[in-house]
């Protein structure tokens, strides 16, 4: 699968889709759909939640495409569009309130935890990236997504989210932290004895 930054539609295509033909918005689609939906279900963590950003934000490409002035590939311009749908949802209140409400007493991070797997350590059959990153807090998966895979400086995180510069280093570390513990091999502490 292709970068989404890489992907670009022919001109003619463009024009085509502008007019409304459904075969070109279709050719679109095909172009942009896979990476779009990939990097939604990275952001998200949650294949429900990123089939309904997927649609919202397919729904956006559509509707202002008019607006999209090519100076950068296509699929550059519908990553910005997927990744600002994707952060508004998890900056809204709504979806906070959810989070508060499903966990109980529990923070985010510690909800997010109890719906995977118990296990008493990494072992290396379950060394799984995405469970992994699963077992992140959505802010802080975004962050990690945004900034290692996606290429995004902590200024651009941080204007994406509202926030502050380090408010994006201080997610990024500490998802770095919970990453390390999650891939290092758990130590026996029992002493070695000579006989």
């Amino acid at each position: 699968m292709a970068r989404l930054t890489d992907i670009d539609v022919p001109r003619d295509v463009l024009a085509s889709a502008r007019c409304g033909s459904e075969c070109a918005q279709a050719a679109i689609y095909a172009a942009v759909a896979p990476a779009t939906f990939g990097l939604l279900r990275r952001l998200a963590g949650n294949r429900s939640l990123a089939e309904d950003l997927f649609q919202e934000t397919m729904m956006t490409v559509f509707k202002s495409l008019d607006s999209f002035r090519a100076e950068a590939p296509l699929g550059a311009w519908v990553r910005q569009i997927a990744v600002s749908k994707c952060l508004m949802y998890l900056r809204s209140p709504w979806h906070r309130a959810r989070m508060r409400l499903s966990s109980g007493a529990h923070s985010e991070g510690e909800w997010i935890e109890s719906l995977l797997p118990a296990t008493p350590g990494p072992r290396a059959e379950s060394l799984d990236l995405e469970r992994a990153l699963a077992s992140l807090a959505p802010t802080a998966r975004a962050v990690v997504w945004l900034f290692e895979v996606e290429g995004y400086s902590h200024e651009e995180i941080a204007q994406h989210f509202g926030r502050s510069v380090s408010f994006s280093k201080s997610q990024l570390a500490r998802a770095h932290a919970k990453l390390r513990q999650w891939f290092e091999p758990p130590v026996d502490s029992q002493t070695c004895t000579t006989l």
